[in-house]
């Protein structure tokens, strides 16, 4: 990684900002209320850590459900007047290296914080979460989700690698529960699995049954929220441009998405050069579609 620590602070400083945590506080509550339950159901669970908890808002939730032993672990920019828990049960952590500690808990969740680290870091982080517990809540942002300073945007297949990698498999246990609750915000909804220790599947016989239902080719999906947002983007970036609104229906709307995300590629690789051909007829060459959500991101 070239980054130096210095830079990384500054750059986590810029980004991870008390702005940030409150406008995110509210959709991780409503979240956490709803997901927190069903895991409880499932997993007997009197210990949790969670990396990249920023305000401890999850780890409130899992405190008023009884779990009493919690620890939340992220960078030294937090505020820790911020915290929803209390303030000794937080330690700073630079994620972007190995990290560990000197004990294991029950379960060990790491929701939309992935991404934000450098992609050479996405081994040694998936290492670092099944060295903490048996069990481990995961959601990391799809590639062209959006969002602030995401680095590392992947395919939950992808990060199914590298937790099998560690001997961990999917139980896609989740997302089928709360995909139509508004009250859960899109990207927990979309992204959510729990990732369990291969040989304790076993002695749970209803983690087996979910387990069992879990179809390991079908990790990827798109929540209809997140496409609605995409839609929204692209139909803005046309109104900006003085473009013809782009045409409704599914064909077109997909032919549409796939233009745009084949740009947005050809940005990453190449830079938005003057000359650059452009095949989305609804955005000029310089025209960039916006990256951020006021009410996205963990």
């Amino acid at each position: 990684m070239d980054e130096s620590p210095g830079v990384l602070r500054r750059m986590s400083s810029e980004y991870y900002t008390k702005n940030f945590y409150e406008r995110l506080r509210g959709g991780a509550t409503r979240s956490a209320e709803v997901i927190v339950p069903l895991v409880l159901q499932l997993l007997p669970v009197r210990s949790v850590v969670d990396i990249g908890c920023g305000d401890g808002s999850w780890l409130a939730a899992f405190r008023k459900l009884g779990v009493e032993e919690i620890l939340g672990i992220d960078g030294e920019y937090v505020d820790r007047s911020l915290l929803q828990i209390p303030q000794d049960c937080f330690q700073v952590l630079d994620l972007t290296k190995p990290f560990g500690l000197r004990r294991v808990f029950d379960l060990a969740i790491s929701l939309e914080v992935a991404e934000h680290l450098p992609p050479d870091c996405a081994p040694t982080f998936v290492e670092g979460l099944t060295r903490l517990a048996p069990f481990v809540l995961f959601s990391a942002a799809i590639p062209f989700q959006g969002g602030d300073h995401h680095v590392n945007e992947q395919w939950p297949d992808k990060w199914a690698e590298l937790f099998k990698a560690r001997d961990y498999v999917p139980v896609d246990f989740i997302r089928k529960r709360v995909w139509q609750n508004d009250a859960v915000e899109w990207w927990y909804a979309q992204n959510t699995l729990l990732f369990a220790k291969a040989n304790l599947v076993e002695n749970n016989a209803a983690l087996k049954a979910e387990f069992e239902k879990t179809n390991p080719n079908q990790l990827c999906l798109v929540h209809p929220r997140q496409y609605r947002y995409l839609e929204d983007r692209y139909r803005e970036a046309a109104a900006r441009a003085g473009q013809p609104t782009p045409p409704l229906g599914v064909r077109a709307a997909s032919k549409l998405l796939l233009d745009c995300l084949r740009n947005a590629v050809r940005r990453r690789l190449h830079g938005p050069g003057k000359n650059q051909e452009v095949d989305n007829p609804y955005l000029k060459p310089n025209d960039h579609t916006p990256n951020h959500r006021p009410d996205h991101d963990a």
